[in-house]
């Protein structure tokens, strides 16, 4: 049985790989693999606010591997952070290589122990789609307000200012 695991680290990658043995190959996504793009709004107004995600310029080759390992795995678990980012990560890299979202294929642990990184493989889950969707809703309201209003930060008073992320000045809205 060859199972694959991938974490966002490659330092995770590499100590969590020590714990589990030969049946894992254990990769990282380093980080995030898609998002919006940066040359246009990304975001479909029209349609529900359906967002445009493509693949983050430069991780075409981490994104090539991971596939490739992926063609060679029985089992495939996703073990990014336990958090709404990490679980946005690990839909993403679910949408990427095309598994299914509907199995338990995520490991979540706090802690990188031999002891911790074994009870969470044995014990996977789905992905948390109320978290990812809690992230992408981030997502999309700070590129909404942000994408619009930093244009005028660039006139009024410097270019390149950002609007950032701006989803507690909207809610105080």
């Amino acid at each position: 049985m060859n199972n694959l695991l991938i974490v966002e680290s490659p330092s995770k990658a590499k100590t969590i790989s020590k714990f589990l043995g030969k049946n894992y190959t254990v990769k990282a996504s380093v980080g995030h693999v898609r998002d919006l793009p940066k040359s246009r709004l990304g975001i479909d107004i029209e349609n529900n606010f359906e967002p445009d995600y493509i693949t983050i310029r430069g991780k075409g080759d981490v994104i090539k591997e991971l596939k490739k390992e992926a063609k060679k795995a029985d089992k495939i678990y996703l073990a990014t952070d336990p958090d709404r980012e990490g679980e946005a990560i690990s839909w993403h890299l679910a949408k990427i290589l095309k598994l299914d979202e509907s199995k338990k294929i995520r490991i979540e642990f706090n802690e990188i122990t031999k002891d911790s990184i074994k009870k969470a493989s044995k014990d996977p889950r789905k992905i948390n789609l109320n978290l990812v969707d809690a992230q992408q809703a981030r997502r999309i309201l700070d590129r909404l307000v942000g994408y619009n209003i930093s244009p005028l930060l660039w006139k009024k008073i410097e270019k390149g200012l950002s609007a950032g992320r701006v989803q507690s000045v909207s809610l105080r809205l």
